[in-house]
């Protein structure tokens, strides 16, 4: 099995309870707050030695990019972060200067985002270092943006730029928390995803659990500086519209809106976020399936799709 179906045989069944609103399948599962007041949003992340970071990675980043990975997934669904527990695995025999330095960069951007920290665990792992964090976060009722409400004549928004982040970016990424309330908060945002697997294959999330498909302009395509100098400097790199299609963690926002708020929103975000990128990459369709027109003006089906943990053999 892939990583996706996996996570859907796994969850397939599981135990639940009248006050989970959402469950598996989203960026956070949404909870019932059993005194009527807005509901939770509840997410955990786990970044790995070897997967996620290498072992000459400075641990500050690999605790910024631990915290900032759920974070993501909190702006995703137009909440705000409130409290982590953390899970440190770690060999038996460890550098405690590392690991309370992975702790400074955890904290720091917990400082940033008005997040407590609020406990966890320590355990050994023969396997290498892992940090594991779950937060908890608000959002307003009703107005969790969720996957599945894209509609077909939807305008296709990204933030920021796209591909190269393996030259540096995946570690030092500022996750979109504040971004993705205003969004919430001033727009209908129909659906919206964080990218940490790749455009390619996050929208696909979207298309799936909305049941449309969806139109990709290549040309507006906001393709990363870094992943046009990879293409040009190095002969194994990826072609840059490749990388932005399947480059992943990104962590940039991916949302529809209707078409009819398309421009009142830019006009919004250009005096809200003078120095991030907002840009519209094509539309949702009624058509099922994600297609690409390129450059030359042609549509084809994508064929590119994003990382996935366990690929198909």
């Amino acid at each position: 099995m892939n990583e996706f179906e996996l996570i859907a045989h796994l969850t397939e069944g599981l135990a639940t309870r009248p006050d989970v609103l959402t469950g598996p399948g989203d960026d956070c599962a949404v909870l019932r707050m059993p005194d009527g007041r807005g509901p939770l949003l509840f997410k955990t992340d786990a970044v790995v030695e070897g997967v996620h970071f290498t072992t000459d990675t400075p641990p500050e980043k690999i605790g910024h990019k631990a915290l900032a990975r759920c974070l993501s997934d909190i702006a995703a669904m137009g909440g705000r972060p409130a409290h982590a527990v953390v899970t440190l695995a770690a060999p038996r025999q460890h550098d405690a200067e590392r690991l309370s330095a992975i702790y400074r960069g955890i904290n720091a951007l917990a400082n940033r985002h008005g997040v407590a920290i609020v406990g966890g665990e320590t355990t050994s792992n023969p396997g290498g270092l892992l940090i594991s964090i779950a937060l908890l976060g608000t959002v307003p009722t009703g107005r969790a943006i969720l996957r599945s409400g894209a509609k077909p004549g939807d305008a296709l928004f990204v933030t920021g730029e796209l591909g190269g982040s393996l030259q540096g970016r995946h570690l030092e990424f500022e996750p979109r928390v504040v971004e993705g309330a205003w969004l919430a908060e001033r727009f209908e945002i129909h659906a919206m995803i964080d990218l940490s697997d790749g455009l390619a294959g996050d929208l696909r999330h979207i298309l799936k659990q909305s049941g449309c498909g969806a139109e990709v302009l290549a040309k507006s395509l906001p393709i990363s500086r870094a992943a046009r100098l990879a293409a040009r400097n190095e002969s194994s790199a990826m072609p840059p519209l490749l990388a932005a299609l399947t480059d992943g963690e990104d962590f940039e926002l991916l949302f529809t809106v209707a078409a009819a708020d398309a421009v009142a929103l830019l006009d919004s975000w250009k005096t809200g976020f003078p120095k991030l990128k907002l840009t519209c990459i094509g539309k949702i369709t009624a058509q099922p399936g994600l297609r690409i027109r390129t450059e030359d003006g042609g549509v084809r089906d994508m064929s590119e799709h994003g990382y996935a943990h366990f690929q198909e053999s």
